[in-house]
């Protein structure tokens, strides 16, 4: 699984209405769903959303908090972690996004924040590779993504996998992190699939 608690963008593009709900919970097939805390893997997501959703989720609920354009959920997603919102200017136009903060911890949002900006004032549009890997996981279908099981050495199990075509061998269950650069393009839409590669 991924457990990291880094700020980390899990979607490229502004995400729709439907994108984003689906957004909310793309950990939901993870195993022992009911027995774990799912703060560390939720923690430090983060993805783009269009305007109009920004608002609507506004005046869904009075906010937790509301500080200038960024403002907390008052439903938590488990503990500590909520849903932050944030309306940020970059290059002079404003653009809103969704990510998830530990607000136990008072840096966490200002270190999104910070790593929003950071991340989207690059001067050439790019992606990581593991951003490439959580485009790949969060446009997925459930039906087509899962987590390692009894087929799958022990050490391995729990890991995130996808289904993937091979002219080879058919239909075959990978792991996410060990498709290859090609296999990793394939799976991109085709805009993305050529963009440049930036250093993690």
């Amino acid at each position: 699984m991924n457990a990291a608690h880094s700020a980390r963008k899990v979607f490229e593009g502004v995400a729709t209405r439907s994108q984003m709900f689906k957004l909310f919970d793309r950990h939901n097939q993870r195993p022992n769903r009911w027995e774990a805390d799912p703060a560390p893997l939720y923690s430090g997501e983060w993805f783009e959303i269009e305007e109009a959703l920004y608002d609507y989720m506004l005046e869904i609920l009075p906010p937790l908090w509301m500080r200038g354009p960024i403002f907390a959920l008052r439903e938590f997603l488990t503990g500590s972690a909520t849903s932050v919102f944030f309306a940020l200017r970059i290059d002079n136009r404003t653009r809103y996004f969704h990510g998830y903060c530990d607000v136990s911890d008072g840096t966490a949002v200002e270190r999104m924040r910070k790593a929003i900006i950071e991340r989207e004032t690059r001067p050439v549009r790019a992606m990581t590779r593991a951003e490439r890997l959580e485009h790949i996981w969060s446009s997925t279908a459930d039906a087509y993504r899962g987590y390692a099981g009894d087929g799958f050495p022990q050490a391995l199990r729990g890991r995130r996998t996808v289904m993937f075509w091979s002219a080879g061998h058919g239909t075959l269950l990978k792991l996410l992190d060990h498709l290859t650069d090609d296999e990793i393009a394939v799976k991109l839409p085709v805009h993305m699939r050529h963009l440049p590669s930036i250093a993690a």
